[in-house]
C-alpha cells in the first residue's frame, strides 16, 4: 500500500500547523523520493512533577504496525462537519466508503484510494480495488493488537488523581486508571524524546473544552498512548498530543485538535477539527 502523496503546497500544510496552534513546529510526515509520504504509552499536588524514583522509567512504545500508516483509522466510519484538516491518511474497515461523510471524496482513477480537499493524504476503504482490502485488514489488526499490548503493561502509577489529572505535570510512566479520567485544565508531559507515556483508562476519556495536555522537555506524541476503553470526547477548542488507542467512540467537538492519531475500535466524529500525524523517525 503506496503512503499518502502531498496534496497541497507547502503554504497550505502552514496553514495546517497554525490550526493546531502548537508551540512546537508540526510534526509532518517523511516525504520519499518519487514524492509519497511515510507515516509509516500515589498523588501529589496538582502541580508537582512525579520524580523518577516514584516511576519506573524504560517503557518500551506500544507498537502500531500497519496502523502507524494513518492519522484515523476506524472500524466503522469517519465523519467530519467541514472543514476540517486531516495531515495523514485516514480509513475504514470493514465500513465500506459509504460510511467516510463529510469528505467530498474523489475516487483515484484506480479505486485503490480517494483523495479530499480536506486531507493532506490518501482516504481508503475495505470496499476500494485490490490490495486495499487486504491492507486494511490488516491494519485493523494491527491496531487491536496495539490496544491490547497498551492494556497489559504493568503499570507504575494508578489511579492517580482519583481520575482527575487536572493541572499536573507528569513524568514517563504507565498510569492506570479504573474510573473515567477527566482533565479540566491542562496537563503537562515532561519528559525527553525517548521517553514513553501509556495511559490505561477503563472509562471514559474527558479533555474539557478549552484545555491542553501539553508536551515539554523534548516529549514526543509518537511516545504517548492513551488507551481507553471507554468513549473519547475532546471539547471545543480542546488540544490533545498522542495516540489514541479506542476502544469506543471518538469525538473531536469544534475546533479541537490532535497532534498524534486516532486509532478506533468503532467511529471517529470531527468537527471542523485538525489531526497531524507525527513523524515515525
Amino acid at each position: 500500500m503506496q503512503s499518502m502523496t502531498t496534496q497541497s503546497s507547502l503554504s497550505k500544510r502552514a496553514a495546517a500547523c497554525l490550526l493546531l496552534s502548537l508551540a512546537a513546529a508540526c510534526a509532518q510526515p517523511s516525504e520519499s523520493a518519487d514524492g509519497d509520504v511515510s507515516d509509516g504509552g500515589a498523588p501529589s499536588s496538582s502541580s508537582a512533577l512525579f520524580t523518577a524514583d516514584r516511576i519506573q522509567h524504560g517503557a518500551l512504545a506500544v507498537k502500531l504496525g500497519t496502523a502507524s500508516n494513518f492519522a484515523i483509522l476506524a472500524k466503522s466510519g469517519i465523519s467530519t462537519v467541514p472543514q476540517s484538516v486531516i495531515v495523514g491518511n485516514i480509513g475504514v474497515s470493514p465500513a465500506a466508503a459509504t460510511y467516510i461523510t463529510g469528505f467530498a471524496l474523489i475516487a483515484a482513477p484506480s479505486n485503490v484510494y480517494s483523495t479530499s480537499t480536506q486531507v493532506l493524504g490518501r482516504v481508503y476503504a475495505a470496499n476500494y480495488a485490490v490490495p486495499t482490502p487486504s491492507v486494511m485488514t490488516t491494519a485493523i489488526s494491527d491496531m487491536e493488537l496495539a490496544f491490547t499490548d497498551a492494556a497489559g503493561r504493568a503499570p507504575t502509577v494508578t489511579e492517580l488523581g482519583a481520575g482527575n489529572i487536572g493541572g499536573k505535570t507528569l513524568a514517563p510512566g504507565v498510569y492506570k486508571w479504573s474510573s473515567a479520567l477527566l482533565i479540566p485544565s491542562d496537563v503537562t508531559l515532561s519528559g525527553k524524546s525517548t521517553d514513553i507515556w501509556i495511559f490505561q483508562i477503563a472509562q471514559t476519556l474527558t479533555v474539557s473544552n478549552g484545555k491542553r495536555v501539553r508536551l515539554s522537555g523534548g516529549a514526543l506524541p509518537k511516545n504517548v498512548f492513551w488507551q481507553v476503553s471507554g468513549k473519547v470526547v475532546l471539547g471545543t477548542t480542546a488540544h490533545l498530543e498522542g495516540i489514541v488507542l479506542g476502544k469506543t467512540a471518538i469525538v473531536l467537538q469544534t475546533g479541537a485538535s490532535v497532534s498524534g492519531r486516532l486509532l478506533a475500535q468503532t467511529a471517529v466524529t470531527l468537527d471542523a477539527s485538525t489531526v497531524v500525524a507525527p513523524t515515525t523517525m
